[in-house]
Order: structure tokens, then C-alpha cells, then sequence
């Protein structure tokens, strides 16, 4: 009590203070979170490095610290997250957009035309469909998810980024998609295999939402339903685009080899992991 806590004295202690609770890049999120609490960026951080903390400043950081040294994720703590360089609001309801999940949304950009028809099916926060929205104007996007809570999420974010007007949200189930036809199906489904899931980073399997993780017990469930109906929803010479675990990648493209798909491909991350699964309904299949 009474003691004088600057920035730079915070910071030092709370890098610290995650250090100890297991946190990788602790100094990091120690700099975002006090820049959250006072309205500077890192760069004013630096450059006020011998500013006091006000007692109330100081109480709402310690609630965040608290916060994140439970291993809360960044993300849902601060609200916001950025896909595809829009930002998005992430809470409970939805997992947190992973920077690889862009790679989807590549492929997809390469395969779409200004007025395509897409699907995106487990639309979780939006990040697919509104980022697919924002780079074609002209295209007519669905999203697609069994979760109440998570298509809110999902329209708020679409409303925050100006692409309200060009996209519309599905409740429902995966094993029953919307009738089509779509020129693109796009999803990054549950894929975690049921025994995988107690050994989950605690930021993940303690606070981002179970269904959206678990894939069945070998992780491929949702592939499957996704290649049974995708040739009865595509369009002649539509694909169907999708997210893949680390390993899953033959798997699942021998699925939709199996469901009469051609042109299939995997793309690698750029951590050499292949992410990327698609295959094409092709014209002699109609």
C-alpha cells in the first residue's frame, strides 16, 4: 500500500508474475493489457515509462492481470481479435481466429468470382465469412452455425466491418446444410479428436467453447458429413474448401476423393503443416 507503481515497474513485474503462472510471452501481454488500461499504444507505453499508474488505473489492470495469469486468452479478455486485418469481437461463445485460417480464405479468393455464392458452415465469429465479404463485394455470403450465441457474434462483427448488407446467418446443424447451390463451400469444423481434448493448452480447453473444438473420436467427423453432402449442394465446378488439423490432411482428402470430388489438393502452412483440404464438383458429376 503506497507505493508508487510506474509503468515501466508494472510492466517488469507483471512479465514476471506471467513468467511464473506458465505464460509464454508474458512481457507482451503485459504491454497490451496496461496499454488496454490507459489508452496508449506500445510505443506511448515506451515513451511514458516513468508515468504513475492512478489507484483506479492500477485496480482495472489487476483485474485483467488476474485475469490472464488464469490463463484466460488475450483475446477474450480485451474482446477483440484481427482476422484478415479486420477486427473482430471474440468472446465465450466463439473460438479466437487463428492466423492460419487466413490460408482458407486465400484459397478461397482464388477460386471465387465477384458474384459468387458461398457457405461458410461453422461460421463461429465471422471471421471466413466477413473476410470473404469485405474482399467481394458483389458475392452473396452465408454463415452457417449451430450456435445462437455465436451468429450474434458473428452480425455484430459483420455490422462493425460494413458488410452487413451482403451477408445472412443460418442456424443450424452440420449434418444438414442449407440447400444450395453454392459455388463455394468454406469451414473450419471441429477437429480435435474427444481424447485429444483434456490435453489442450489451458486457454483453449478451459475457455473457448467445446463444441466448436471436438471433432468426434477421431477428430473427423465433421469431414465426413461436410463430403457426403457437398456434391448434392455445389454447383457444377464448385468447391468445397476446408481447414484441417495437423495430420488430418490425407484423411481428409481421401474423404472427399471418396465423395466423387476432383481437382482435390493440401495446401502447408506456413509452418510446413498441411491446413488447407479442397476438391472441386466437377461438370460430369452433374
Amino acid at each position: 500500500m503506497g507505493e508508487t507503481w510506474t509503468v515501466l515497474r508494472i510492466l517488469q513485474w507483471t512479465a514476471g508474475h506471467f513468467a511464473q503462472k506458465g505464460i509464454e510471452g508474458g512481457r507482451l501481454d503485459a504491454e497490451l493489457l496496461l496499454g488496454d488500461t490507459l489508452g496508449l499504444d506500445r510505443v506511448g507505453l515506451y515513451m511514458n515509462f516513468d508515468r504513475p499508474l492512478t489507484p483506479e488505473e492500477l485496480g482495472r489492470f489487476r483485474q485483467q492481470v488476474q485475469r490472464r495469469a488464469g490463463r484466460e486468452p488475450l483475446a477474450y479478455i480485451q474482446g477483440e481479435t484481427e482476422f484478415w486485418s479486420l477486427p473482430l469481437r471474440v468472446g465465450p461463445d466463439v473460438l479466437i481466429p487463428r492466423p492460419e485460417t487466413e490460408i482458407l480464405v486465400e484459397e478461397a479468393l482464388k477460386r471465387a468470382t465477384p458474384s459468387s455464392i458461398v457457405l461458410d458452415v461453422g461460421t463461429g465469429s465471422g471471421a471466413i465469412a466477413v473476410a470473404l465479404s469485405h474482399e467481394l463485394p458483389g458475392a452473396s455470403v452465408t454463415g452457417f452455425d449451430i450456435s445462437p450465441g455465436a451468429l450474434q457474434v458473428a452480425a455484430e462483427n459483420a455490422r462493425r466491418n460494413g458488410v452487413q448488407g451482403r451477408l445472412k446467418w443460418i442456424a443450424g446443424d452440420l449434418a444438414r446444410l442449407p440447400a444450395g447451390p453454392y459455388d463455394l463451400i468454406v469451414s473450419n469444423p471441429p477437429y480435435i479428436p474427444k481424447g485429444e481434448m483434456a490435453g489442450l493448452m489451458p486457454e483453449v480447453g478451459g475457455f473457448e467453447p467445446h463444441l466448436a473444438l471436438c471433432g468426434g473420436a477421431d477428430g473427423l467427423d465433421c469431414y465426413r458429413h461436410l463430403a457426403r453432402q457437398a456434391p448434392g449442394c455445389l454447383r457444377s465446378g464448385g468447391w468445397l474448401l476446408l481447414e484441417v488439423g495437423a495430420g488430418q490432411d490425407n484423411a481428409v482428402r481421401d474423404l472427399l476423393d471418396r465423395a466423387g470430388l476432383t481437382e482435390t489438393f493440401c495446401r502447408a502452412d506456413y509452418a510446413g503443416i498441411g491446413r488447407v483440404v479442397g476438391g472441386r464438383l466437377s461438370d460430369q458429376d452433374i
